[in-house]
């Protein structure tokens, strides 16, 4: 594999383009021949501890950046935008045949930028790298994405838009061809139905007819029988509402760098989507669904794709106790339009470090006011695996109570038995001691 350095360059004057409106870059490689564009938008959401509280910073991408440290290779290529005082946004591209796609994004943030972190008691450079959605993208095409794609972690978020990239240019000219990102695909919208012409019988005439009959455009009903009662038109039958089977349970997985079991996670999972006055659910086919993800010490993220949806959840770790933390949920829905839904405020799936969650009973969890889930046969666990599989289980409390209805119906069984043995007792006493007075 062929690797360059790389520069910013005009395709003739050889200096970053400023826009308003995003950077936009030209890398070259060492023959001044252009071997990457992109020209996006990134909003950058930054946690961190300024003093003795948490405080948030926010700032975008600016126009003004370089690509120090990009390359472009035969089937792989780097972008590395640099800008303000030691911050970074990285991509890695990969070709495979005749699609690329983006393997990761790496986003490197300088805590010691007093400009961007005020306050900030911390002098390092943290990163955090994520998975990419740029997928499936055909050689010698941009790819385009005008809508929002949110990425979220524990403490960095991230949303990109208006993105343009093309990854492998050849012989220096960049495409003019397309790839859209399927949140910009325009809503499937069936053809309106058009009934076909009404095609009158032909008019039979006598043999001494020589003028054909006349046509008119009015057509004369046939009278309508005449009846001492009306009789009204029965009721439409109505449609049945299709009932949902219980989704299927998948089982998922993920290693740690060293090939050990990191995250753990079995459920059944429907999902209900609210879109004005409709409401849709939709099972996750756990048969055609593909986990992936990442481990860390604070959080851990677990990323299930299907043909139909992609939901990213996000765990995060207190030290004492692991919770999901956030939601990224993106579908298309039967409609043929997109949705989108984010969350990254939750309390849900608790239990201690070193244990796991489950509850077997279905549950229902409003994570929007447009967005819910139910989860069927739930275990899940983010941190602290032992020997690759789950540790003692946490259960939820609707488990607690479904143990506590049978004992307290024993309980009471046993009682009940009790009271009639010592009834009995007490009754045959009576009745002999009566026996012997009569004697």
């Amino acid at each position: 594999m062929a690797r360059f350095a790389a520069f910013v360059s005009l395709l003739a004057a050889g200096i970053v383009l400023q826009l308003s409106n995003g950077a936009e870059v030209n890398v070259t490689d060492k023959e001044g021949k252009l071997c990457l564009y992109a020209n996006l938008m990134v909003n950058f959401s930054v946690s961190y501890i300024a003093g003795e509280k948490k405080d948030t910073a926010e700032f975008e991408l600016p126009s003004a950046v370089t690509t120090d440290g990009s390359e472009c290779g035969a089937t792989s290529s780097t972008l590395k935008l640099n800008f303000r005082d030691g911050h970074s946004l990285s991509l890695n591209f990969t070709m495979d045949g005749n699609m690329y796609q983006a393997d990761s994004i790496t986003f490197s943030y300088n805590l010691s930028d007093a400009t961007v972190f005020p306050g900030s008691g911390s002098n390092e450079t943290e990163s955090v790298t994520v998975k990419s959605q740029i997928t499936k993208v055909g050689v010698d095409t941009c790819y385009s994405c005008d809508s929002k794609d949110m990425i979220i972690t524990d403490m960095v978020n991230m949303t990109l838009s208006s993105v343009l990239i093309q990854a492998f240019v050849s012989e220096g000219n960049k495409s003019e061809n397309i790839t859209s990102c399927s949140a910009d695909s325009p809503p499937t919208t069936a053809p309106p139905t058009t009934a076909p012409p009404t095609t009158p019988p032909p008019t039979t005439q006598g043999t001494n007819a020589t003028t054909p009959a006349p046509v008119t455009n009015a057509t004369t009903p046939a009278p309508a029988p005449v009846t001492n009662a009306t009789t009204p038109a029965p009721p439409p039958t109505p449609t049945p509402t299709p009932t949902l089977l219980p989704p299927n349970i998948g089982k998922y997985s993920l290693n740690s760098d060293n090939s050990t079991v990191c995250l753990l996670a079995t459920f059944g999972l429907r999902i209900g989507i609210k879109q004005g006055e409709t409401f849709q659910e939709m099972n996750l086919d756990a048969n055609e669904t593909k986990a992936s993800g990442s481990c860390g010490i604070n959080s851990s993220e677990l990323q299930l794709v299907s043909s139909t949806m992609t939901i990213m959840l996000t765990f995060i770790n207190d030290t004492a106790k692991f919770r999901l933390h956030a939601v990224n949920f993106t579908a298309k829905t039967g409609s043929g339009v997109d949705f989108n839904a984010v969350n990254t405020n939750l309390t849900l799936w608790e239990a201690a470090i070193g244990s796991s969650y489950m509850c077997n009973k279905e549950q229902n969890y409003t994570i929007t006011n447009m967005l819910s889930f139910y989860t069927f046969n739930l275990r899940v666990q983010p941190f602290g695996i032992t020997n690759g599989d789950f540790n003692t289980a946490e259960d939820c409390e609707t488990d607690v109570d479904s143990f506590l209805v049978p004992i307290a119906v024993g309980v009471a069984l046993i009682v009940l038995i009790v009271i009639v043995v010592l009834a009995y007792f007490i009754g045959r006493k009576r009745n002999m001691s009566t026996g012997y007075e009569s004697f």
